[in-house]
């Protein structure tokens, strides 16, 4: 694609005096005319008043459209053939909006901001015909069915040996209405080492039934070769794991079973308190893991009772990174990855 130098010059003069705005929209108007004019030519074989064996047709006028992009309207025009048809693949037929405002859009919908919000939005950023509702519908319904062939992959291709599992409440709208509900988050470590979200789901509840039908899914699709499963001790979860992976190991997410004993003691107690059970995961050998926690539950029997019961309980379901590859205890005890990664908490949307 090639520009005449002077004709260059004299558009930037033109421009040196123009608001920013207008300095980006002019741009954004001239690289998009650039792009369909060479893409008219290829497609003719020949360009505007050239001679060529190769030429198919002849340019016949052209006709303007209206583009809305980040930076406001632009009109581009697009030439007309005198047999046969064209349409520049960088635009979409029946779409007025260009790819970095359609992801503007998706954005604002994703947080949950509401059609009358993403029509001031887009109305801020120069585009003056606006955004009706039914467009934001049509835009997001593109990443509605993203997100579907996402969460519906066949989990074939590998087997995952660990499996960490989490939830959050956030804030949902779901039609006119904006609830409470759960967002369970499955991530596994495939054979090779690597991380893969494998499943999201949003429900009312973490129930035993939502867990079992979200674990029922990722088998479904494939999900296979799971020796060690990571997650909270929410008992719906629990039970759900215990039927559906069958022979796997169940390791207590160390995070949230820390924030657990900071709740049996009193907030002046908590620095020593969580400093002692720490020295537990300092060592390295399942041996002196083992007797360090054993230690560590006595010391607390007497002035931090409530403490020591949970520990004794909870030993064989935290220590179970144990029986485990040393290389790996320090990914495999807790799910934490996943609750720092985690959602924010904003509204959002989801298909009533």
């Amino acid at each position: 694609m090639t520009h005449d130098h002077s004709a260059l010059l004299a558009q930037l003069d033109a421009l040196k005096g123009a608001d920013t705005a207008n300095v980006f929209a002019e741009l954004i108007r001239t690289g998009l005319q650039a792009l369909i004019e060479a893409e008219a030519t290829e497609k003719l074989g020949a360009g505007r008043y050239e001679r060529t064996e190769q030429r198919t047709t002849h340019r016949n006028g052209h006709r303007t459209k209206t583009v809305a992009t980040t930076s406001g309207d632009v009109e581009v025009k697009i030439p007309k053939l005198r047999s046969g048809s064209f349409f520049p693949s960088l635009l979409e037929r029946r779409r007025r909006i260009d790819k970095a405002l359609y992801a503007v859009v998706m954005e604002a919908y994703v947080h949950g901001v509401s059609t009358r919000s993403v029509d001031d939005l887009v109305g801020a950023l120069g585009v003056e015909s606006g955004i009706s509702k039914s467009e934001v519908s049509r835009i997001c319904a593109g990443l509605d069915a993203e997100i579907a062939r996402f969460r519906e992959r066949t989990l074939t291709h590998t087997t995952f040996p660990y499996v960490f599992l989490d939830a959050t409440f956030c804030k949902v709208r779901v039609g006119a209405h904006v609830v409470s509900q759960a967002l369970v988050v499955a991530t596994g470590v495939s054979i090779d080492g690597s991380r893969e979200v494998l499943g999201t789901a949003v429900g009312d509840s973490e129930s035993y039934e939502f867990w079992r039908e979200f674990l029922v899914g990722l088998r479904g699709r494939g999900l296979s070769g799971v020796h060690l499963v990571i997650s909270d001790a929410h008992s719906g979860l629990k039970a759900a794991i215990a039927q559906q992976f069958t022979g796997s190991s169940w390791q207590r997410c160390r995070v949230h079973f820390m924030r657990n004993i900071r709740a049996t003691v009193g907030t002046k107690h908590v620095p020593p308190v969580m400093a002692a059970v720490k020295t537990i995961f300092a060592h390295t050998d399942p041996i002196e893991v083992a007797a360090q926690w054993d230690q560590v539950t006595d010391t607390f029997a007497g002035s931090f009772p409530k403490a020591a019961a949970l520990m004794e309980s909870a030993k064989h379901d935290v220590l179970a990174f144990t029986a485990f590859p040393k290389a790996h205890w320090q990914k495999v005890w807790s799910n934490n990855p996943i609750s720092v990664n985690r959602p924010s908490h904003d509204t959002i949307t989801v298909a009533a």
